[in-house]
């Protein structure tokens, strides 16, 4: 559900939440008031998830075409594999990047050390569109560990930069237009300003409550702000606060995604999918499960 709002907000959504066969997300974009912020064309949110011995996460392996996927964790550890034979577990405060560009599949499972005795997980994933001249581009993946992102503490702020550019800092995340994504923990009563530098701009709040220095409200968990551009936006703790702050500029192009895919031609979308359901899709080494095709793609 998504209504608008007044002065320098251009809209709140409240994400709806989605069972992924026992796995509950809360998906903010695409919403149905709004497609994409910036190049970010999807947020799904999950847990805090908590699961006994012998249990845990499995998401089998999926294709991706036209696209980069952002996690980022907040508890627990998950374990990427991919079609470009990269293995790398993810833990919180560390990023994991995956580049589909012309196509990728991979999976995301809790780590068998994490399985024997039970554990929990909560964390954030980004779909980030890629430009149409780099649509194509060659997959690739990369892990960046904590100490890895740039950071500003102090006054009550800690942010960590998670890709792109922000307050002159820029993550060595691997990027193909102008974006930047952060996450920015507030002590209660603590302000923290983000800049006009990219033209779209949004806040989605993990926890806590904040309100925006000019603007009626208060805003609690799975709350998804997006500004106008040019907007001030100064938010205030009330209490002890946590947030993804993200955006950047808008692709000049219309973007189709359906299922895992994200492209500006149909006809590529529909390629993919051929060659997922005929099995010609590159498979992912170690792991042979999959997702099937939904049965009403056409």
């Amino acid at each position: 559900m998504s209504y608008l709002s007044n002065a320098d907000i251009e809209q709140i959504i409240l994400p709806p939440s989605r069972d992924l066969g026992g796995f509950s997300v809360r998906r903010a974009l695409p919403a149905a008031m709004r497609q994409m912020v910036g190049p970010f064309i999807f947020l799904d949110s999950f847990g805090p998830v908590r699961f006994g011995a012998g249990e845990g996460i499995d998401t089998r392996p999926h294709p991706h075409i036209g696209l980069s996927t952002l996690t980022y964790l907040l508890e627990g550890e998950l374990l990427h594999r991919d079609s470009e034979s990269y293995v790398q577990s993810i833990s919180p405060g560390e990023v994991n990047l995956m580049v589909a560009g012309s196509g990728i599949a991979h999976s995301e499972r809790t780590p068998e050390h994490i399985r024997t005795y039970g554990g929990k997980l909560t964390g954030l994933q980004n779909w980030i569109a890629l430009p149409k001249v780099s649509e194509e581009t060659a997959p690739l993946f990369q892990h960046l560990g904590s100490d890895e992102l740039p950071t500003v503490n102090g006054e009550g702020i800690n942010m960590k930069l998670l890709a792109g550019t922000l307050h002159g800092r820029r993550s060595p995340a691997t990027i193909f237009s102008d974006l930047f994504s952060a996450e920015i923990q507030l002590q209660a009563g603590a302000r923290y300003r983000i800049d006009d530098e990219h033209i779209e701009r949004a806040i989605f709040v993990v926890s806590g409550t904040i309100e925006l220095v000019g603007q009626d409200g208060v805003y609690g968990p799975d709350r998804l702000i997006v500004f106008k551009p040019g907007a001030e936006i100064v938010v205030t703790a009330n209490e002890r606060a946590r947030f993804l702050a993200f955006g950047g500029e808008p692709l000049p192009e219309k973007r189709f995604i359906r299922w895992n895919f994200v492209a500006t031609d149909q006809e590529r979308i529909r390629h993919a999918a051929d060659l997922w359901r005929e099995g010609r899709f590159p498979g992912v080494p170690g792991d042979d499960e999959f997702i099937p095709l939904p049965e009403n793609f056409n």
